[in-house]
């Protein structure tokens, strides 16, 4: 039955007189609502006897009736399909299979797409799958929206149209060939056969022509050495999976060694199973990821380290070769003993940039009988050639060049002789720089020729011998772009498209597979087991390398860092605000020096009032170049007479003004060689570093990082190596885990979300820092706000050092305090612990909220923002939150991040979020949090909710394993896994019964649902 009772909406309405309640009683809204803008004609629409009804029916678009009652606020017009897709359905996210092939990184991925757009990088999880993403790879799907991108040709700085790009180039093409002048096609490794197949036609149809192969990241050296070794230009493969001893002379192979993507097989033997463990031994100059993950690490200078491989090869081969006395040299010796006694099951690795230490890495593991040691399936994904570089530079001066035509090359930027290259370019009657941008060498070119985003393109990709990858276009191309390869084929007169012209050449290549299914899943293996052999001559090789002598003050180590790699990204802001796993410095990049080296030059790093890390500036010069005001980090670990500069950085065409940062070390990078003779001086003035993490050591806290060495894991009981915390009840010590502040709920029924981390397969890579950016829309905040430590990141990977040289010797030192004061004492004893070792073990730690069950921010909220859910999340309701930050007060783990400023739309933060087209890149799963709000890890509520409403569509149980979080799906070394708790044959499930789980700050009585797994030393 009806109610027929009134209610007053306001004090006002009792008032039969009042002008603004007859207002108010005839029209909803006191001002008129601008609907002709969205309607059109007002008169048509009245004299319509379309009803209310049927007219939002006609619509059909959600948003129409929204504009029609907004009352504040622009009108947003949001335009339906017209004819929808058949393979888009809207709110539901398609996933393509494609290859990333930029010169530096590969990989096979899918592309996660959203109405057409794509959003987010996943990892291909197929079996046979050879490169999975890193870092820079999640990244790679912002710089697709890049706002700076060359959107049309550009013939003399002027725009143009393709058609007269074509005129311009078959004219030069046709001068050269009647004059026989020479043509050049100067390319990054593209490792495509299709493309190898189209440069070799068009040089069949240009004779003068040639085909020069130049990567800014050289790895010619090693290519030479393989050459010899093998009669083939390629880089030997390694499964170190297979491997229980591991040593590396100067290699970051869980870094950019040789392409990278060594962490997965690498991570397999870190992780303790029936007392076997895998023992990584690590010889450097730079404290590097390889370096920092390693059970025993030995800083040597380069010399030393040419040094010190020759005694090993001494060692294994049997051989006497000559060689100097070099620092650490028992050490040394010790590590080629435990190599040799590894045999087959033993690797050694070597990134020194010298033709002769890469051929004992050869003549060492083929003694050995290396498993882990794989040539028959080389690396093809590095093919430069440093040698045909220089020739081309010196042909361009000597004008002897006719026409350049550059894809994926920025050698104005890249080369160490970039003037040289650029005096040369003014020579080239014509010359065409196929890039994104505007660079460096586009900008210096007679024709500037956009190319599409490899999400833009189609291609082939042969990572390794036996494997073939596609690239697939996962949205139409933005701009008036163009392939390299299809202007090949124009310029060439042939009229076949190049998808069409690509297709052919793989399905003529590949057998038991269809076109359909290969673009489906990516990639095609077949298995490869023979490989060729050369002429190498090992001990001539180990003669020669022990002749090696210091030449100067110090030894430079250039490197590339996780995040920017060799700097073709450099516009992206992800990467630029990646904090360094190392240094945890992000916006910046840096000379890295001892400690020792460092007090001689009166060079310091020092904190200011706001917490902010400052330090010196020096100038570096090599060979009578000089990179100036270079500012300073005082790395612990660092070999004392080394320094390192990271390559990628000081970019300057093209770049918005924010991303403009770091200094440009490629002009130190001599002959393409990553080990130079060096001298510094002092630089008056300090660097403001952007750095998110000031602590450095552990100060002897063995509850955050619990970790133990094998011989102890395997002897003793896990109360002895994994100690539960005890606290006080009623005066008496009980563990703190059967201790509760808060009425525990019944949480064995439904789904129940908990994250698993192990310490020991941890890389620190920070793949998964990037994922939950792309994911959760987490902004960009830029260096000033950085600085300041408001960090938006809901992941951080916290690195610590041992101030001993261990972090059981920090335990040790901690529990023999005697007294309060004195260096013995407490107060004495943690001042001397906030300082890292000379050559401290290295942990690293992903946290982010860890979701606890008994969260002592939901107590404190006093909107009820903060909350928990049925399963095991917590929540955050962004639109009640008024920014009080007393949860971030009362979060022991300071996982909570407070939107100081509105990120998305504001002027003063030029990144990815205030423009269009950076826009696309959003989640629309996730809101886009507005300013004076608390932000947090929400453990990809969104990713769970969508695996168990597809479930439920599909009227079935969730499948084992089902669950992720971008994080865990990011981690390809397996240490983060997700899952529910509830399901048993979940894997989560049974890692939380291993021994060696943990929780962060357990005695807290928190009860997190992100647990640890107690790290492990091979000692």
């Amino acid at each position: 039955m009806s109610s027929n009772k009134k209610y007053w909406k306001s004090v006002e309405e009792l008032n039969d007189n009042s002008s603004i309640v007859e207002t108010l009683r005839n029209n909803e809204f006191a001002e008129p609502i601008p609907v002709e803008e969205f309607l059109g004609d007002k008169e048509s629409l009245s004299a319509s006897s379309t009803s209310r009804r049927d007219f939002l029916k006609y619509v059909g678009f959600s948003t129409a009736a929204a504009s029609l009652v907004a009352c504040e606020g622009p009108v947003i017009k949001s335009i339906p399909y017209v004819v929808q897709p058949e393979e888009i359905i809207p709110g539901v996210a398609d996933y393509y299979a494609t290859t990333i092939a930029d010169g530096f990184d590969f990989a096979n991925i899918l592309i996660k797409t959203r109405e057409g757009r794509p959003i987010k990088v996943e990892n291909n999880t197929l079996d046979g799958v050879k490169l999975s993403a890193n870092a820079r790879v999640h990244a790679s799907v912002l710089s697709l929206y890049d706002s700076t991108r060359l959107k049309q040709p550009k013939i003399a700085k002027k725009s143009a149209s393709w058609s007269d790009v074509d005129a311009k180039v078959k004219a030069s093409l046709n001068e050269a060939r009647t004059a026989g002048s020479q043509v050049v096609l100067l390319t990054n490794t593209m490792a495509s056969p299709s493309t190898d197949k189209l440069i070799a036609e068009f040089i069949a149809k240009n004779p003068s022509a040639k085909h020069v192969v130049y990567d800014a990241v050289s790895e010619s050296n090693a290519l030479d050495a393989f050459q010899m070794a093998y009669g083939e230009r390629a880089l030997a493969n390694y499964d170190f999976a297979k491997a229980n001893t591991i040593v590396s002379v100067g290699a970051d192979f869980l870094g950019d060694w040789q392409g990278g993507g060594f962490d997965s097989g690498y991570a397999k033997g870190r992780v303790p199973r029936n007392g076997v463990m895998s023992k990584h031994i690590q010889i450097e100059a730079n404290m590097s990821m390889s370096g920092a993950n390693a059970d025993k690490r030995i800083p040597l200078t380069i010399t030393d380290q040419k040094h010190a491989l020759v005694k090993i090869y001494n060692v294994i081969t049997g051989a006497s070769v000559g060689t100097q006395k070099v620092a650490r040299e028992e050490e040394v010796m010790k590590a080629a003993q435990q190599l040799k006694a590894a045999g087959s099951k033993g690797v050694l690795v070597s990134g020194l940039d010298d033709v002769n230490a890469q051929l004992l890495v050869f003549a060492i593991n083929n003694v050995l009988q290396s498993q882990a040691f794989n040539p028959s399936e080389a690396r093809l994904t590095r093919k430069g050639d440093a040698k045909a570089v220089a020739k081309l530079v010196a042909d361009m001066k000597a004008g002897s060049v006719h026409t350049l035509i550059m894809s994926g090359v920025n050698p104005v930027y890249t080369l160490a002789a970039s003037k040289d290259f650029a005096e040369g370019l003014k020579k080239v009657k014509l010359s065409v720089a196929f890039s994104l941008k505007e660079d460096e060498t586009a900008v210096l070119s007679s024709i500037a020729a956009p190319a599409p985003h490899y999400l833009e393109s189609w291609g082939d990709v042969a990572i390794s011998k036996g494997n073939l990858s596609i690239t697939q276009p996962t949205i139409r191309p933005l701009f008036d772009t163009r392939q390299f390869q299809e202007a090949l084929l124009l310029w060439s007169d042939n009229s076949t498209a190049y998808y069409d012209y690509l297709k052919a050449a793989v399905t003529s290549s590949v057998s038991g597979i269809t076109w359909n299914k290969l673009v489906h899943d990516g990639f095609y293996t077949t298995p490869v087991t023979s490989v060729a052999s050369g002429s190498a001559d090992y001990a001539a090789a180990a003669s020669t390398l022990a002749q090696a002598k210091k030449a100067g003050d110090f030894e430079l180590v250039l490197y590339t860092k996780t995040g920017m790699g060799d700097g073709q990204q450099a516009n992206n802001p992800w990467l630029q605000e990646f904090p360094d796993p190392i240094t945890r410095v992000s916006w910046d990049n840096y000379v890295t020096i001892s400690k020792a080296d460092a007090a001689k030059l009166d060079l310091e790093n020092f904190n200011v009032a706001n917490g902010g890390l400052n330090g010196s500036y020096i100038t570096i010069e090599v060979g009578g170049v000089k990179l100036e005001k270079v500012p300073v980090i005082i790395q612990p670990g660092q070999a004392v007479g080394t320094i390192g500069v990271a390559l990628g950085y000081g970019r300057k065409e093209s770049m918005k003004q924010e991303m403009q940062v770091g200094v440009n070390a490629y002009t130190l990078y001599a002959n393409s060689n990553a080990n130079q003779t060096a001298k510094i001086t002092k630089e008056s003035g300090d660097h403001e570093f952007a750095c998110v993490q000031l602590q450095r050591t552990l100060m002897g806290r063995g509850d955050i990082i619990k970790e133990t060495t094998l011989d102890v894991f395997e002897k003793e009981d896990a109360e002895v190596w994994n100690p539960s915390p005890m606290v006080s009840l009623d005066h008496n010590p009980v563990k703190a885990n059967t201790v509760d502040l808060w009425t525990s709920f019944d949480r064995s029924v439904g789904h129940h979300f908990k994250l698993s981390i192990d310490l020991n397969s941890c890389t620190g890579c920070g793949a998964c820092v990037i994922a939950c950016h792309a994911e959760n829309n987490v902004p960009v905040v830029g260096k000033s706000e950085i600085r300041r430590s408001r960090d938006m990141h809901w992941l951080r990977i916290d690195r610590y050092y041992s101030s001993e040289e261990t972090f059981a010797k920090d335990d040790e030192k901690k529990e023999n305090f005697d007294g309060l004061f004195g260096d013995k004492g407490s107060l004495g004893g943690f001042g001397q612990l906030e300082h890292p070792s000379d050559n401290p073990q290295v942990a690293f730690q992903p946290v982010m909220c860890q979701h606890c069950n008994h969260a002592p921010c939901e107590t404190v909220c006093p909107v009820a923002a903060t909350s928990h859910g049925r399963q095991g999340q917590n929540h955050m309701a962004y639109n009640r939150c008024v920014g009080t930050r007393y949860c971030a007060n009362n979060c022991p783990y300071k996982v909570r991040r407070f939107n100081w400023f509105l990120y998305s739309k504001n002027s003063e933060f030029d990144y990815h979020m205030n423009d269009d087209l950076g826009r696309m890149v959003l989640n629309p799963d996730v809101v886009v949090r507005s300013r004076g709000v608390m932000e947090k890890c929400s453990m990809c509520i969104q990713m769970t909710q969508a695996v168990i409403l597809k479930a439920k569509r599909e009227g079935k149980a969730v499948d084992t394993n089902a669950f992720e979080t971008a994080c865990s799906a990011a981690c390809t070394s397996g240490s983060m896994v997700f899952g529910d708790v509830n399901n048993k044959a979940d894997e989560i499930a049974k890692l939380e019964e291993d021994p060696r789980m943990y929780h962060l700050l357990e005695h807290v009585g928190t009860k997190p649902n992100v647990f640890y797994h107690v790290k492990v030393r091979n000692t």
